[in-house]
């Protein structure tokens, strides 16, 4: 199995992780720590899905570096142009990785949690490791798999 970053301290700063495929399909949702739920769970999905394809095209929009700006809110390849990996407010961080795949993974924690860019890409090694390698896993359904999550919480609980 693969080897997670060495966190920085002990802590459990995780909120909320959601996975898409490229469609915006939430393959994955789990909670630790989400004591306020005001959607239904496809909702929030659906808000969270489309506030990612709202920052990737805008972030796309805003390149300075990029001469062909697009037209805002076509969807880019994972990797082309301008991406941002994460926000804070002053009550979360949320913090994003896309695969070239596809596969998005969407990490809300404490404000104060540092750069996460290594940790998510270690989550995708999970998911790579547990989900896509699993024979009785199809493509494109939701995530059901016990070493997939028992792994992802153990991970979870060292962020910081």
């Amino acid at each position: 199995s693969p080897s997670p970053p060495a966190p920085t301290a002990a802590g459990h700063n995780a909120n909320v992780m959601y996975m898409f495929n490229r469609n915006g399909v939430c393959l994955f949702y789990r909670e630790w720590n989400r004591p306020l739920r005001t959607l239904n769970p496809q909702q929030d999905h659906k808000l969270m899905f489309g506030l990612l394809f709202s920052l990737k095209s805008l972030t796309a929009k805003m390149d300075p570096t990029s001469a062909d700006k697009g037209n805002l809110g076509v969807p880019q390849l994972p990797g082309q142009g301008c991406s941002f990996h994460s926000f804070r407010t002053n009550t979360y961080k949320l913090s994003f990785m896309e695969s070239p795949s596809g596969i998005k993974i969407i990490l809300v924690t404490h404000p104060r949690t540092g750069d996460l860019r290594e940790a998510l890409k270690y989550i995708y090694s999970l998911y790579v490791e547990y989900v896509t390698k699993n024979p009785v896993y199809t493509p494109g359904t939701p995530i059901r798999c016990d070493l997939f999550n028992t792994n992802l919480d153990q991970y979870v609980r060292s962020i910081s």
